[in-house]
């Protein structure tokens, strides 16, 4: 194993500084960089293939569901905007738009982006006849662009990649049904693939998405306490089907609104897996999202049958697991060590001569850089309950933490202190106004993120003006 000193000299201390440390892996694991275009990254291939992973597992299950995808313009026209006016008020800061092509100026401005409810109501208005036509459930996966003051790599960009979808249904309970259905698949593929706990419950009205009747959340926290909102899904009901004159005829021959819906990740799950797993030594990603499982090693490559017997170690592997072998020889062993752990290959496989004489190879897991000696035979075995158990390990380490970074106030003294004293979640009861819910903001820095669907009583007064609490709710500070 590498001196840790030596290794770790160019990532910022974790524990000093978290911030700098979470910039230098997204640089120094080649996940990332910044552009001449202010508040924009350029994704390299490593960070692009985690996010293809992520795509790939999410697709998979969205079309299980019977969503389809689609690809709607990225231009939309300002009047279109402006149909529904909590959306327009919410996103008016954000929207960047285009007022001259050509060399013209544009009779109507057209907003690049900053989500699509608007084009695709305009759309559905059109399409929709009746109730057979229904449900439209469809998803586009784009970029878009929200005009952000202050920018870091992954977890706030002006420019973004995410999934979109937007359905429209024939009854409130339909598409009530399919939002909490989203919500589930996000959690799903939150803690199944990125080995991340979640936690799930609705938006308090201030907090929730401009336009919609209810906003329901997956929260995740990073490894400094910060909350992480890492995907949400709205119930509109009618709020942009009116509007936008999205009508059908129903089975009794009467006219009739639609019901709507939208959800949406994005590649902030790339920043909440770094922030999540990472540690001193780097980016620790779990094997089910990893772009490389297996990382071989060859020792002492200059000697006869070495990197053969690698490269015959990756063939019978690749079968099972995403393999690489790597055979530059103008590093040293050490060099590409410390380069798996930088970016948190899940397994590396050292084989040398001497190795290769016994039947035996040297196996390393990132998660906790146990080492220890394998039978060659049984290699495809041991890969893969190594991987399998590195999964489930960083999953419990996740929840583990998640646990002890959640705490329960009953007074805003008591609330101060907890989460200054070991930042994370604060449990609290709130009366439902939102002026506590701003002062609870001013004086501890703590949003509230969610009303969780797993209602406890704490207490029977709000934590900040102790008249009678109607929710209990999850606070905590955010990225």
């Amino acid at each position: 194993m590498a001196d840790k000193q030596e290794f770790v000299k160019d990532i910022a201390n974790i524990d000093e500084d978290f911030a700098t440390w979470y910039t230098d892996i997204v640089r120094k694991a080649e996940l990332a960089d910044y552009t001449d275009t202010k508040g924009c990254i350029a994704i390299k291939p490593y960070g692009y293939a985690i996010w293809e992973n992520i795509k790939d597992y999410t697709d998979k299950l969205f079309k299980e569901t019977g969503v389809q995808n689609v690809y709607f313009p990225l231009l939309i026209p300002e009047s279109l905007l402006q149909k529904e006016k909590d959306h327009v008020e919410g996103f008016a800061p954000e929207v960047a738009m285009v007022t001259e092509a050509g060399g013209e100026k544009l009779e109507e401005k057209l907003c690049i982006r900053p989500t699509s409810e608007t084009i695709f109501s305009n759309l559905y208005s059109k399409w929709l006849k009746s109730w057979r036509d229904l449900p439209m459930e469809y998803n586009q996966w784009c970029s878009v662009l929200r005009w952000e003051k202050e920018t870091r790599p992954f977890l706030r960009s002006r420019e973004f990649l995410w999934q979109e979808g937007h359905t429209i249904h024939e009854t409130e309970k339909e598409a009530r049904e399919r939002t909490k259905k989203m919500l589930d698949i996000y959690a799903k593929i939150i803690e199944e693939l990125l080995a991340i706990p979640v936690l799930k419950g609705r938006k308090t009205e201030k907090e929730k998405f401009s336009g919609a009747e209810e906003t329901y959340t997956v929260e995740t926290l990073t490894r400094d306490g910060r909350a992480l909102q890492s995907g949400t899904s709205h119930y509109f009901g009618q709020n942009f089907t009116k509007p936008f004159e999205i009508k059908f005829q129903n089975r009794d021959g009467k006219e009739e609104y639609a019901y709507q819906t939208s959800w949406g990740i994005s590649t902030r799950l790339i920043g909440a897996l770094i922030m999540a797993h990472g540690d001193e030594r780097g980016l620790k990603l779990p094997p089910k999202v990893s772009p490389v499982q297996v990382k071989i090693i060859p020792i002492a490559m200059h000697k006869e049958g070495v990197l053969e017997k690698a490269e015959e170690l990756k063939e019978i592997l690749k079968k099972q697991f995403r393999v690489e072998v790597d055979g530059r020889s103008q590093v040293t062993p050490g060099f590409k060590f410390n380069e798996c752990e930088l970016k948190g290959i899940p397994v590396r496989i050292e084989i040398g001569p001497r190795d290769i004489e016994n039947g035996k190879c040297i196996i390393v897991r990132r998660d906790t850089l146990e080492k220890r000696e394998i039978e060659l035979a049984n290699l495809e075995e041991e890969v893969g309950k190594t991987l399998e158990d590195i999964q489930n390990n960083m999953y419990e380490l996740c929840k583990k933490r998640l646990e002890e970074k959640t705490q329960v106030a009953k007074t805003l003294e008591e609330f101060e202190n907890k989460i200054n004293e070991n930042q994370g979640y604060i449990k609290a009861m709130w009366c439902g106004d939102v002026s506590c819910e701003d002062k609870i903001k001013e004086l501890t820095g703590a949003h509230s993120r969610c009303i969780p669907f797993e209602e406890e009583h704490l207490s029977d007064t709000c934590v900040c003006c102790g008249k009678p609490s109607k929710y209990l709710v999850f606070w905590g500070r955010q990225y």
